[in-house]
């Protein structure tokens, strides 16, 4: 018997008593990415309107102001629609809600980036 098939021998004998180690198997998790949607390019947003905070209902638990923005509909008539501010429950593990704005870009117009948690 050669040098070789020996070594491979004694590897496949303990194959099955390594793959019959304690540590049960672990779920594979898989991510999927989507790509980012190319930023919708829009003129100049209205000036933001004024809201008046209101307390948070009661028994909603853990939330943050969200406070609100223009959402640009694209409309000859109106091409602006004003989303209110509201509460949300805050994530596990998040504190802080940093809110969405209008950019200015470099070429001309506006783009809409989105807020989120921190």
């Amino acid at each position: 018997m050669s040098r070789h098939f020996k070594v491979l021998s004694v590897f496949l004998t303990a194959l099955p008593l390594v793959a019959c180690g304690s540590d049960p198997p672990r779920p594979t998790q898989v991510v999927v990415q989507t790509p980012p949607a190319a930023p919708l390019i829009v003129p100049a947003p209205p000036p933001a309107q004024g809201e008046l905070v209101p307390p948070p209902p009661q028994g909603a638990g853990t939330v943050a102001w969200q406070p609100g923005h223009w959402n640009y509909a694209g409309t000859a008539d109106n091409p602006w629609i004003w989303e209110q501010g509201h509460y949300v429950p805050v994530p596990l593990g998040r504190t802080v809600w940093v809110p969405g704005y209008w950019a200015q870009l470099a070429g001309g117009g506006w783009a809409w980036v989105q807020g989120h948690w921190t």
